[in-house]
């Protein structure tokens, strides 16, 4: 027996009515069977709603079974006298901070847990600061959780399991919020404790390129285990995976898009160095090409809204001048969260605002629709100042929509319908037009018409998320603005997401402000990127030419895609790729013309080699030969 051990659970969820009334139960979990050896790295992937965060609440005790047995380290779940035990060894550190930070200041909430556990005073102190150093969160240890970013929250709510050194950590989309530096230095630590101080660890995430060094991974759908294998094992089907709604990491996908067009890749490359070692023996090898067809003058234009604006794009709709942001001014430890910052969005833009945790992203999105007073500066929406005396500032923000990083927060009704209903309910218009707005909203991003009816405080993550989303898009705003809108979906939920913004901003000249630690997200759609650092903007510019800022980047936290940071790779190892190539399909055409390229030099070479020795055989001739 594993340090967990699951025979035959089953979870079923109760549901009610509008009355309050039982009337039915939803099986979450169907006949789950799992063991995870002590001191394992075990990761657990699934679409949303696959089961995978009901079977995570299992292994410390948060659920209980309603059939079936759930041993953690060798105590059995439903009997009562173990819980404490259980939730001793076990830590679990949730989707969102908010959920499991209890302190006014940051050293305080990370001790909290050890203190309850009756360790002595001074190794609480050792293990707070280790735990925040770790979690790069030393200089906010005096600071009130309430002021930190959603990714800082998160780092201090990892510190906290942390410095109760559990037997096992429990991690629901723990980096969710962080941005690529945090999420690399979080996974360290993890994977460093797991090593080292032989802590189980079991991560569930939709971050594909976390799971490569986990020990084991296992899949989740429709309530049961549908796969279970290694890293390696599992991202060689890729296909299957896509059927799961989950994906691979870009040189995964880009290695088999590769496979399908006739180079001889191997199945389930996980790296980027694995792949530039792939690469070079692909090169050695007889093959044929048979892929997409290639020019040659492939120009890589920007993609998405890449033309050249027309009158009507040109329009500025919201305009910041030397806006600064000061918190707490009269406190000794206020700082500017915005500094001196200039900014014209237009009409029609899809822009990509970057940054690490703490840069100032959030702060600045909140000035766009007046939710934040500049301490100084002014900011216009269509040549109008909106903190003028009179500015209509609610009808602001039904034409500047923002969806906030928690969607809890802007979820209240008692069903999903009425919920994404009251915005356009509250713009004065006829019930009618109301229900249709509501109805083509959450269409739009994938509600299902049987969780209409639902209370929204039922729903994952995600489909909150989505409903909060649809919520803003019934309201027709001119400008939508999304902080971290895929966070928490799965990869199929945030392509479908990305992909219906990205049409609304083509079909209807909507322009989209998106917030996203994920570099290939705003890679794939967004035609400008800020970058924010320190409060300021450091960069503003197409993103093929922000990702050439590779090492500038690096030191503020950010990365670039993989894709990309492969094809530096191979440009550096002397090979004559576009090295700025900054999706997966722009990289697999100019490989794709290299091979192609590389095959007719080979076959040139072959045919000079072959002319070669026949004239050599010729020299060698008698000449009477010659002359017969």
């Amino acid at each position: 027996m594993g340090i967990i051990s699951i025979k035959n659970l089953v979870h079923r969820f109760s549901k009610y009515g509008d009355n309050g009334e039982e009337i039915g139960e939803k099986t979450a979990l169907e006949q789950v069977s799992l063991d995870i050896e002590k001191g394992s790295f075990v990761a657990i992937l699934g679409h949303n709603g696959s089961g995978k965060s009901t079977l995570a609440k299992h292994l410390n005790a948060l659920l209980l079974p309603t059939e079936g047995t759930v041993y953690i380290s060798d105590k059995l779940s439903s009997d009562e006298k173990n819980l404490w035990k259980i939730r001793q060894s076990t830590g679990m550190v949730f989707q969102n901070p908010d959920n499991q930070i209890v302190a006014n200041v940051v050293e305080e909430d990370v001790g909290f847990g050890p203190e309850n556990m009756g360790i002595p005073t001074e190794e609480i102190w050792k293990r707070v600061n280790e735990s925040l150093k770790a979690v790069g969160m030393e200089a906010y240890r005096m600071q009130s959780p309430n002021k930190l970013s959603g990714g800082q929250k998160q780092r201090v709510a990892i510190a906290g399991i942390m410095a109760m050194k559990p037997q096992i950590i429990v991690m629901d989309e723990p980096t969710a919020m962080l941005d690529p530096s945090g999420r690399k230095e979080v996974l360290d630590t993890v994977h460093e404790l797991n090593k080292k101080e032989k802590i189980t660890v079991i991560l569930i995430t939709h971050y594909m390129e976390e799971v490569i060094d986990a020990d084991r991974v296992v899949v989740v759908d429709g309530g049961r285990i549908v796969d279970d294998g290694t890293p390696r094992e599992i991202f060689s089907q890729v296909e299957q995976l896509k059927r799961y709604h989950l994906d691979v990491p870009q040189v995964t996908e880009l290695a088999w898009e590769l496979k399908k067009d006739g180079l001889p890749f191997k199945d389930g490359v996980l790296s980027v160095n694995e792949f530039t070692d792939e690469f070079k023996r692909v090169c050695d090898v007889d093959f044929s090409v048979h892929g997409a067809q290639v020019s040659g003058k492939e120009n890589y234009s920007e993609n998405n809204c890449s033309k050249t604006m027309n009158s009507e794009q040109e329009k500025v709709l919201l305009q910041l001048s030397h806006v600064t942001h000061v918190y707490d001014p009269d406190s000794k430890e206020s700082f500017p969260a915005l500094n001196d910052v200039s900014l014209s969005i237009h009409k029609n833009e899809f822009i990509g605002i970057i940054g690490h945790t703490g840069s100032g992203k959030s702060t600045l999105i909140q000035h766009l629709n007046g939710l934040m007073k500049p301490t100084s500066g002014t900011i216009t929406y269509d040549g109008k100042d909106i903190w003028q005396d009179g500015y209509p500032l609610k009808e602001l923000r039904s034409k500047v929509g923002l969806v906030f990083q928690y969607p809890e927060y802007q979820l209240f009704e008692e069903s999903v319908f009425k919920d994404v209903c009251f915005g356009p309910k509250n713009q004065g218009l006829i019930e009618d037009e109301v229900k249709a707005r509501a109805t083509e909203a959450l269409k739009m991003v994938g509600i299902d018409e049987s969780l209409y009816e639902a209370s929204p405080f039922e729903l994952s993550g995600g489909q909150k998320r989505r409903v909060a989303i649809a919520g803003v898009l019934a309201m027709n705003p001119q400008i939508l603005i999304l902080d971290e809108p895929t966070a928490g979906l799965d990869p199929k939920g945030r392509d479908d997401i990305l992909g219906q913004i990205a049409k609304l901003q083509k079909e209807r000249g909507i322009t989209i402000v998106l917030v996203s630690h994920s570099m290939e997200d705003v890679a794939q759609y967004a035609s400008r990127i800020l970058v924010v650092n320190g409060g300021k903007i450091v960069f503003d510019d197409k993103p093929r030419k922000v990702f050439e800022h590779e090492k500038e980047l690096h030191e503020m936290g950010l990365a670039i895609p993989q894709v990309t940071q492969l094809m530096h790779r191979l440009k550096s190892e002397g090979y004559p790729v576009f090295e700025n190539a900054i999706t997966v399909q722009e990289a697999r055409k100019n490989l794709l013309m290299y091979f192609q390229g590389k095959k007719k030099q080979d076959c040139k070479s072959k045919d000079q080699n072959n002319q070669d020795q026949k004239s050599q055989i010729e020299s060698r001739r008698k000449p009477e030969e010659k002359t017969v």
